[in-house]
């Protein structure tokens, strides 16, 4: 066992990432079936939605599960409530201030952890009585920090500025970057885009394959004055390039995004004008399989690797 296992009464310190239009009661269960922690997405979903995806994700595991709620979401608190009336045993807040809810979901005994992409808000959840952090890195998918700061180096970064545990995220999607985490002092990993692309995902198959056919350089971070997203390049990324090279203003770029971009690209489908977050790692990403089999693939390839290195002397 180790900190997060502890923490989480988890087999593996895999965490998959509560994606909006992607991490449905399906995932969610499977990733927890095959010892990670399965969260379950809730910024793509109304009351009624989340309700019946906990409750659909208990009938189908008796592991633990959490849900990932965005802090700015209109309706987080209704989100909280629901939480704490269903027993929900994880949470993991993003995109806001933890220090809101922490206390309130911790006298609960519901686990909170917090995602950061900076040293300064690892020491602000630390501070807010969180139990763990994720530190994302500029490789994410998905909403991400202005800074830029890569994995390689917000990690060691954020390990010595808290006493918490660390959850390493972005560009995490095989056992050998698992192990080169936890090397940096990573204590687990959260991954999101390996997990778009497994069979229970609730991404449409179009945005699978899409995923599946990117390359090395088929992502590029965008949005920033509204708020940090890595897109695939498609018809509405050349629409927001164009915008920002001309100084778009927020509400022109606000304007331009509108409301349900996410779900049509990633949910129903439309890779031209649809919004189709994913990260980098999505280069290495070549198959659609189920969830357990990617575990036990992260798993294995961690432990080759990790037996390999024993073997290297200098």
């Amino acid at each position: 066992m180790n900190r997060i296992t502890q923490l989480l009464n988890i087999k593996y310190p895999i965490i998959q990432a509560g994606m909006i239009w992607c991490s449905g009661w399906q995932l969610a269960a499977a990733v927890s079936n095959a010892g990670g922690l399965g969260l379950i997405g809730s910024g793509s979903m109304n009351n009624e939605i989340l309700t019946e995806h906990i409750r659909k994700c208990k009938a189908a595991t008796d592991k633990p599960f959490g849900v990932n709620i965005p802090l700015m979401y209109a309706n987080a608190e209704d989100f909280i409530k629901i939480i704490i009336e269903e027993g929900v045993q994880v949470v993991v807040t993003s995109a806001g201030n933890p220090a809101k809810w922490t206390t309130h979901l911790k006298a609960h005994n519901i686990k909170v952890i917090h995602v950061v992409s900076n040293v300064k808000f690892a020491k602000k959840s630390e501070e807010a009585g969180v139990d763990a952090i994720v530190a994302e890195g500029f490789e994410a998918g998905g909403h991400n920090g202005i800074e830029e700061t890569t994995t390689m180096v917000l990690i060691p970064l954020v390990k010595q500025a808290v006493n918490i545990p660390v959850i390493a995220a972005g560009g995490i999607a095989t056992g050998k970057s698992m192990l080169a985490a936890m090397a940096l002092g990573a204590d687990g990993v959260q991954i999101g885009s390996r997990f778009v692309a497994s069979e229970e995902s609730s991404a449409h198959l179009n945005f699978k394959h899409k995923v599946l056919e990117a390359g090395d350089g088929d992502t590029l971070l965008s949005l920033k004055k509204i708020g940090p997203v890595r897109l695939l390049k498609n018809e509405f990324f050349n629409q927001v390039k164009d915008k920002e090279s001309n100084g778009a203003s927020y509400e022109e770029l606000s304007e331009l995004l509108g409301r349900g971009r996410a779900k049509q690209g990633m949910f129903e489908g439309n890779l031209n004008v649809g919004e189709l977050e994913i990260g980098q790692i999505a280069g290495i990403i070549n198959e659609i399989k189920p969830a357990s089999e990617i575990i036990k693939e992260i798993i294995n390839e961690f432990n080759e690797a990790k037996a390999e290195l024993n073997n290297i002397q200098f």
